[in-house]
């Protein structure tokens, strides 16, 4: 029978296909984020933008967790401290590198993130990771050294800042995998919040003490504070439109849906500032994409496997 024919079948696939228009716009809307960060980053540190992402982030996510009746405790607030240390150190050095770099090499260069996880997964996790898919981390990795370069000449140090956001990103995904199982998904992202505000709280005090300009906190105009409340609101709701594409399909067939994000960054970025990349940075890019996807595939091939192998008399 048919799959049109099958009800049982058709639901499941229109299910699926709710998932995957969720996340579609999740990831054309994320970049959302980082134009904003780009148009503050002129007057407001990248510790002060991180921390108001995070401040209204919680401040939305709250009332949404409490109104769905999802659980506010945890028991794993101390894995949940260093997630929140992590993406917290990432945010504030994607918002710094947005300073001078286009939003589209930025987040290029951030794209080898799966790649760094898999081997996070394999240090750390205790997960296998064989010799093929090693091989296309370490592509992927040349794809981003391609991007860096013409970055580094045209803004110097800055260029590497991105791959700093990758690797605390990766780290702060590695540590999530250990709770994702037990917790709910968007107390899970309550407490990163919360955590990541806390500290970049300390880190604001400390750069008004110093007067280190890139974590020194100003009294924000009425205009900026608006774009911190739009950055918050923005960030709540695309992680609210992850988890609700999370029940409707599995993470290997919304996994490849992240590389919109590059789209839509680069259409932002030469609408609000002018920028497009060049030749060699859309090389790069298509070798960090071409790696991760095939990370992706191999992944949810030997899953597959697995399966057939558990199943098979």
């Amino acid at each position: 029978m048919s799959a049109t024919g099958n009800p049982m079948k058709a639901r499941l696939r229109s299910d699926v296909e709710i998932g995957m228009l969720l996340m579609a716009f999740a990831m054309l809307l994320v970049p959302g984020i980082d134009a904003i960060a780009k148009l503050l980053s002129g007057t407001v540190s990248p510790a002060q933008i991180a921390w108001g992402r995070f401040v209204f982030q919680t401040l939305l996510l709250l009332p949404v967790i409490l109104l769905t009746g999802r659980p506010v405790r945890s028991a794993r607030l101390g894995v949940h401290a260093c997630r929140g240390a992590l993406i917290a150190t990432a945010i504030v050095l994607l918002f710094w590198a947005l300073r001078y770099l286009p939003i589209a090499n930025a987040i290029a260069i951030f794209f080898v993130e799966p790649l760094i996880l898999t081997l996070f997964s394999a240090l750390f996790l205790r997960e296998s990771v064989g010799a093929r898919r090693l091989v296309a981390v370490a592509v992927g990795l040349l794809g981003a050294m391609i991007v860096i370069r013409p970055s580094w000449e045209a803004f110097g140090w800055a260029a590497v800042l991105p791959l700093g956001t990758a690797i605390c990103f990766a780290g702060y995904l590695t540590l999530t995998r250990q709770v994702a199982g037990n917790e709910d998904v968007l107390t899970i992202q309550l407490w990163a919040g919360i955590f990541a505000a806390l500290v970049l709280s300390a880190v604001l005090m400390m750069g008004g003490a110093t007067g280190v300009e890139v974590i020194a906190p100003a009294w924000p105009t009425a205009w900026e504070l608006g774009m911190l409340g739009a950055l918050g609101l923005i960030a709540t709701v695309g992680h609210v439109l992850i988890a609700l594409a999370l029940r409707h399909a599995s993470a290997s067939i919304l996994a490849p849906f992240q590389y919109l994000e590059i789209f839509s960054a680069t259409v932002l970025g030469f609408v609000l500032f002018g920028d497009f990349p060049d030749a060699v940075t859309w090389l790069g890019t298509s070798i960090i994409v071409a790696s991760g996807l095939y990370v992706f595939l191999r992944e949810r091939r030997l899953a597959r496997d697995s399966v057939r192998g558990i199943e098979a008399p």
